[in-house]
């Protein structure tokens, strides 16, 4: 098998699943969201072991060090083995406080829209 030297950083993001699409990953790089040591960077950069990204997803703010190449996308179990997230605990802890936050679809009890019973008492008052 032939051993490929060349990566980019778009086709390596898209393979460890940090983006849905490569397209995406791409517009990442494009829009300054990925950087390698503070700057920006394009998506043709080329990757190599042991180089560390800020890599900003709708999600969270990875930082990202990688381990090893991978060339195709494989499934998550096998894409985790290919980059160590570090990214730093006070990240972690206010995406776990944004999670807890979130609207969950239910309504509180009694709020919201009015029942029949209240828009028939609501009617009684302003016919009045």
């Amino acid at each position: 098998m032939e051993v490929k030297e060349k990566l980019r950083i778009d086709k390596y993001l898209w393979a460890i699943r940090l983006f849905k699409t490569r397209s995406q990953a791409g517009a990442a790089c494009d829009g300054g969201k990925v950087k390698y040591n503070g700057d920006s960077c394009k998506a043709s950069k080329t990757v190599s072991i042991g180089d560390e990204y800020e890599v900003k997803t709708e999600a969270k703010r990875w930082r990202i060090k990688v381990t090893e190449l991978l060339h195709n996308r494989v499934q998550y179990s096998e894409a985790i083995k290919h980059y160590i997230d570090i990214t730093p605990a006070d990240e972690l802890n206010r995406i776990k406080s944004v999670a807890s936050s979130f609207h969950t679809g239910k309504r509180l009890s009694k709020v919201g829209r009015p029942t029949k019973r209240d828009r028939r008492d609501l009617g009684e008052f302003l016919e009045d």
